[in-house]
């Protein structure tokens, strides 16, 4: 049971992120305001870290100064709060389905942004340097298939009857081509600042390495940022009212358990076994968001769907080979270069 805990995590880490994607377009569906969900969501995020925060890393020596106070604000800004205000305005105009299925290109879009910072290395004499790069190309090629060719229904759910012309998926109805590839290209850019902002975390954790009390900081400031883009957005009262409804249950499910459980348990899974490991079960989200579509708002599957989401999984999982064998090569080189070294200062020893 012990070596089957990391399998089980995984598969409730990634049913947790496919209810996020649908609780959020149930929300946003049943008229609440995307930002004024943000808003909620990172409050809610906010008060369930804090106190794990507090109690947890107490002991931690961790100096903030306003210089590094004031790097975070800008790195919850460029990545947390753009990212997903922009994430929940694209789902109103897109699917929880198309939502899950884009999470599979920021591997590949960190990857390429990382290259173009010359933080990640490109061999393409290599074959791992070699899958990275087609990998990446692949992956974000398949987002582009997935949102703009339909093709075909595959209408093997039957749930129309012979006299009844079948509906496009619930997203598209009273939206236009328009405004689907419109809500496709915001959500491909709210990956890219997400995409950013793993980036930028890593110089920040390096300075500040209270991983909890980072993680709390940044939701915090991130609700405080969202706060003045809804109110600058929304200016009628009533859309900030919280009822006993979905909309709650939405802000409350995507702040508390989203950030908070499932944060603790990929860190623990990322200590057992590693992050290649946690990240092969990325497409998960997406086969479980489209299953779960299909019953509750009957969505319809499409052939180009269908390849795109074969290209984005295809995409991701070349990276991750390259990323692997690279890692793991660079780990043996350092091991021969630290032997030799072991071994030139013995001979020198001795002689």
């Amino acid at each position: 049971m012990e070596s089957h805990k990391p399998y089980i995590a995984m598969l409730f880490t990634q049913s947790v992120y496919a209810g996020m994607a649908l609780f959020s377009k149930a929300a946003i569906a049943k008229g609440m305001n995307p930002y004024v969900f943000v808003v909620y969501r990172q409050a809610f995020a906010s008060l369930a870290l804090a106190p794990f925060a507090f109690f947890l890393e107490r002991n931690k020596a961790a100096p903030l100064s306003y210089y590094l106070l004031f790097r975070i604000f800008l790195v919850s800004l460029c990545g947390i709060t753009l990212s997903l205000n922009l994430y929940y305005f694209a789902i109103n105009y897109t699917s929880a389905t198309f939502a899950a299925a884009t999470t599979n290109t920021i591997p590949a879009i960190t990857f390429i942004m990382a290259a173009f910072l010359r933080m990640e290395s490109i061999n393409i004499k290599q074959l791992h340097g070699l899958a990275k790069v087609l990998g990446s190309v692949v992956g974000v090629s398949g987002a582009l298939v997935f949102a703009f060719v339909k093709g075909p229904p595959i209408n093997f759910m039957h749930w129309y009857t012979a006299t009844e012309k079948p509906n496009t998926d619930s997203s598209m109805q009273g939206c236009s081509t328009r405004e689907w590839i419109k809500g496709s290209l915001i959500m491909l850019s709210a990956n890219t600042f997400w995409s950013l902002w793993l980036i930028l975390q890593g110089p920040i954790i390096k300075q500040y390495q209270a991983k909890l009390r980072l993680t709390t900081l940044q939701c915090f400031f991130s609700c405080i940022q969202s706060c003045f883009v809804a109110i600058a957005v929304e200016r009628q009262p009533s859309a900030w009212k919280l009822g006993w409804d979905v909309h709650l249950v939405s802000v409350a499910y995507c702040g508390v358990i989203v950030t908070g459980i499932t944060y603790w348990l990929q860190v623990w899974v990322i200590e057992k076994r590693g992050p290649v490991f946690t990240a092969m079960f990325t497409p998960l989200a997406l086969i479980i968001t489209a299953i779960m579509s299909a019953f509750l708002w009957k969505e319809n599957f499409y052939w180009g769907s269908i390849g795109g989401a074969i290209l984005l999984v295809g995409g991701l999982y070349s990276v991750l080979w390259g990323k692997n064998k690279e890692d793991r090569k660079s780990e043996t080189d350092k091991q021969r270069q630290e032997t030799k070294e072991e071994l030139v200062l013995e001979c020198i020893t001795h002689h």
